[in-house]
């Protein structure tokens, strides 16, 4: 016997979250059979800290038809290879992460080894000198990837910077023309039923009563349905990631946008820069413990590039995640089911990768425990990577010269990432699970870049000449430095790819 459907989905709340939400799901329900309503105040709500992708972004873009041309022309988006790290090792020292492989495997050896190799015998060039993607952000050049595996075009990745209150209109725009009912208004109360405890309906301001069978909490840090009504509990992970406050402002731009995202750290916490076509987007993400608001706020002004468009806006929370993230009849996505802050660009994929689940795990009218129990494993489970990852940045520092760097370098970890740099340490290897966000070559370029050097190598790479390596690592430098000087300069790339005369 065939399951009664759920005819009726209502959001709570906008900003990235929601709508991104709202415009995947009328993209898989047909509105005659499904209903979608969203719920948020005046205006497009709260914006995401974070205004740049990962390139899993891709895969989203490509399964609900959003065109990446579109999309660049409508957010002011620039490319985005990855992120340059400043002081974060050691104050002066800077290395880039991007998207993009290191070398080349060889004999089925993972390139790193045969470059530890070379380290420990020779004068080794920089890892990043054999990643395009490294090279070629330096450099300030940007092309599409091709998907011929023989060319060094095919080795790297890339995503975007974007305007995260245009992206937000963009997609508003999108779901209403696909039928999603928008609702101006502010939920004052939720209405849970007497026996399972499922939400039935939100009251509203003006008074009036929505009622649904499916709710998904968009609603930000309060997390206005999974905790305010289901007092559902939070993970704190302040004592992994030790940030609880954010300063955000925007500034002119000083020149053509760099295809990358700088990431500072300083005594406090650490400064984001994101160039887009027509301003740059910045923030300081600090801790409360160790600086006040008004001296926090006089290191980000002291740390900007152009003339201010905004005044500085503060933000407060809590890096963590819901215990459940679905529960009961609510699905919790964005910062209502978790934060971890913006260093890695990870928040808009988190979301992505919350709807992406919600979709196959989609439950029918009697909500089988089944699926929500399956949905909260997979994400635990991936917010648990990214978590652990984003703080190997923290933990792995040479600086000692502040009480919060001093905490980071000595604070446990999870007993996971512990593994993971033991192993690194030991000979070279990174360890991961199955669909995990960060492959080996991002791992290699955080462990690497924050001087994690394997005390050993795998003794396979042994097996090659010593002068034979020297000439093929050599003959692979220069083959990628070639490269990327071929390729046109980000700012050509950009007008290319926003020309609406311009096929893709």
């Amino acid at each position: 016997m065939s399951q009664r459907a759920v005819k009726s989905i209502v959001i709570v709340g906008g900003g990235t979250a929601g709508w991104m939400t709202a415009t995947a799901l009328a993209k898989i329900f047909d509105r005659e059979s499904c209903s979608i309503r969203l719920i948020e105040p005046d205006g497009l709500g709260t914006a995401s800290l974070d205004e740049a992708t990962v390139p899993a972004a891709h895969e989203f873009n490509r399964r609900f038809g959003i065109d990446e041309r579109e999309l660049m022309r409508a957010t002011n988006a620039t490319f985005r290879f990855g992120t340059e790290f400043k002081d974060w090792r050691a104050i002066g020292h800077s290395y880039m992460h991007t998207a993009g492989k290191f070398g080349q495997e060889i004999e089925g050896v993972g390139f790193q080894h045969y470059w530890l190799r070379q380290r420990m015998t020779d004068d080794a060039a920089p890892i990043e000198d054999f990643a395009l993607s490294c090279v070629a952000a330096k450099k300030g050049r940007f092309q599409h990837p091709v998907d011929d595996p023989r060319s060094v075009y095919s080795t790297y990745s890339y995503a975007l910077h974007l305007d995260a209150t245009l992206y937000v209109s963009f997609l508003r725009d999108m779901a209403e023309k696909l039928g999603v009912e928008r609702i101006e208004d502010e939920v004052v109360d939720v209405h849970l039923g007497g026996e399972d405890g499922f939400i039935r309906g939100v009251e509203l301001k003006s008074g009036d009563l929505v009622d649904g069978e499916l709710f998904i909490d968009c609603s930000g840090f309060r997390g206005l349905l999974i905790e305010g009504a289901l007092r559902t509990g939070y993970e704190d992970w302040r004592g992994w990631l030790p940030f609880d406050s954010a300063l955000v402002v925007q500034t002119e731009s000083t020149g053509d946008p760099l295809p990358y995202t700088r990431a500072t750290a300083n005594r406090a916490g650490w400064q984001w820069r994101t160039p887009l076509q027509n301003r740059v987007g910045n923030g300081y993400m600090y801790s409360s413990a160790y600086i006040g608001e008004e001296a926090a706020r006089d290191v980000l002004l002291d740390g900007l590039e152009g003339e201010l468009l905004t005044d500085p806006e503060l933000e407060r929370f809590k890096p963590g995640k819901r215990l459940k993230m679905w529960r009961r009849n609510c699905v919790a996505i964005g910062s209502s089911s978790g934060f971890l802050g913006p260093l890695e660009s990870t928040e808009i994929f988190l979301i992505q990768a919350a709807i992406t689940k919600l979709i196959e795990y989609f439950p029918d009218a009697e909500f089988p425990a089944a699926n929500a129990s399956a949905y909260n494993r997979q994400l635990d489970t991936l917010y648990a990577g990214v978590r652990d990852f984003i703080i190997l940045h923290f933990k792995a520092t040479q600086r000692d010269d502040s009480n919060f760097w001093h905490y980071c370098r000595e604070m446990s970890v999870p007993e996971e990432l512990a593994l993971r740099m033991q192993l690194f340490a030991s000979r070279g290897v990174v360890y991961r699970r199955n669909g995990e966000l960060f492959d080996e070559s991002d791992w290699l370029a955080v462990f690497l870049g924050q001087g994690v050097i394997p005390e050993n190598y795998d003794p396979r790479a042994d097996r090659i000449q010593e002068d034979q390596l020297r000439q093929l690592l050599k003959g692979m430098r220069e083959h990628i430095d070639q490269a990327a000087n071929a390729m046109p300069p980000h700012r050509e790339t950009i007008i290319a790819s926003c020309d609406p005369g311009v096929s893709a």
